[in-house]
This record gives C-alpha cells, structure tokens and sequence, in this order.
C-alpha cells in the first residue's frame, strides 16, 4: 500500500513508480472510503513519479506550492497512509533542499528532494508534503533509516519537478528531458582547493560530451555553473533537478563562474 494526490477534479493522482510498479491491479481509497479501479497513465522511475486516473468527477484537489519558494525551517505536513493507517497528518520543518541519497537506481535518475523531519513511515510513499496554506509542496517519497522506520529524515520530491513530470506524462505518455551533455561533481572546499577555484558552492564541469548542448553553448572544462535562469544552484543535485524541468529544444540561461567572473 501507498498515498497519492489527487491533482485534477477529473482523477488524475500522483504517487511513486514504486508503489505501483509490477502491479497487476490498483485501487484508491478516497479519505471518504470510495475506491476505484485506477489505471496507470505514465511512470518515470527516474525521479520514481507515476501518474495514475480514476474515473471520477468533481474530485477534491490539492493546488500545487512552487517548490523553489520554499525555504529551510520553514514547517510542513506530511499527509498519507503509514501503516495502513488512514490519513495520518505529521507535522515538521524544511530541514534542507536539494538532497542526493542515492536510492534511485536509474541511469538518469534525478535525485534533488526536499529534506524534512515531518514522520514519514512505510505507507506514505506518493502522500502530500503541504505548507501551512495546503499547497503541495513535494511527493513524499523516501526515509533514512537504519531500521526501515522512522529515524528523523524524511525526502520528498519537490512540486515544481513533479508538476514537469506529470505534465509530460499526461501529453505524451512518457517524459520528455532536455540534457546538458556534461559530465559534473559538486563544488566543495577540496575541489575548490584543488582546482584553484574562488567560489565553494556551485557545480564543477568535468568534461563535455562532443556536441552536447552545453559545448554548443560554449561552456568550458573547469568552469562552475552557480545558477539556472537566475535562481542559484549550489550542488549537483539542484542542477540536474533544474534542467530535469526542461524539455529538448528549450533555451536555458546557466550563471557560469569563469575564474571567478560570472
């Protein structure tokens, strides 16, 4: 069992690829204790989103966050089902942004979640992470956790990704991503040190594919991406989680540290 969000008066809801996947059969329970015979629209296990519809009309929805707005310390609920225990609410703050742990195994997988201390357990994967306005901030969809339960960290999917994602999904069945075509690390002060770069945050470029979009564009080896479109990124993660919002074809302004020029 799992959570999903209802996001359209018609029946579309979202969950997680892992709740649903290898599945034969769904079906969703209504807070109201209606179900319904759901079938799945789209998946993409590289950001673990999957898309999924009911016959319904009238639905209650929830409006969606922008994920980029919201800051560290600012609290939350987590809204779903663990345990089977039906609609649990917990309650917590944004702990971080832009977290990487590694769990999803997709070659392009796009790790860049929404750390936060809100109780998730087993049952709440594909459940609501809400403001205090009750706009869907992310997709809970991840613990840490020595024991399988609980431990204090929670990770969800960021709004803004998953409303990308599930737009695809509902035009074209499948995701539609735009790439860089670089090969990239995370800036930290031994990168820093080692590279003779003045900045410590930002996102270190390795190498280049051979006309990839980025070379195209002109950026270099050993040069620092610090931004996308203006907003800053400080990680990896937050990069890939940038351009994952892209489709191919889009233009894409990078803030770029040129030796210590931007």
């Amino acid at each position: 069992s799992g959570s999903g969000v209802i996001i359209s008066d018609d029946g579309f809801i979202v969950t997680n690829n892992h709740v649903i996947d290898n599945a034969d059969d769904i079906e969703v329970s209504l807070n109201d204790n209606r179900t319904y015979k759901a079938e799945v629209i789209g998946t993409d296990p590289s950001t673990d989103l999957a898309l999924l519809k009911i016959e319904g009309e009238a639905l209650p929805t929830l409006a969606l966050a922008n994920s980029d707005e919201t800051k560290v310390g600012q609290w939350v609920l987590a809204i779903g089902n663990p345990f089977n225990l039906n609609s649990t609410v917990t309650a917590g703050i944004i702990s971080a942004k832009g977290r990487n742990i590694n769990i999803l195994k997709d070659q392009a997988a796009i790790e860049s979640f929404i750390q936060t201390d809100a109780a998730v357990n087993p049952g709440n994967s594909g459940g609501a992470l809400v403001d205090l306005n009750g706009n869907l901030s992310g997709i809970n969809t991840a613990i840490a956790s020595p024991t399988g339960s609980y431990s204090g960290y929670s990770f969800a999917i960021p709004s803004n990704l998953m409303r990308k994602v599930v737009t695809d999904l509902m035009e074209y069945g499948t995701v539609q991503r735009g790439y860089l075509g670089v090969m990239i690390r995370s800036v930290d002060g031994n990168l820093a040190k080692d590279n003779d770069l003045t900045i410590t945050e930002g996102v270190y470029i390795d190498s280049l594919i051979e006309n990839s979009a980025a070379e195209k564009a002109g950026i270099k080896k050993g040069e620092v991406v610090v931004g996308v479109e203006g907003i800053r990124v400080k990680n990896a993660a937050e990069l890939q989680a940038a351009i994952g919002t892209k489709r191919p074809g889009d233009n894409v302004t990078l803030n770029v540290n040129r030796r210590g020029e931007v």
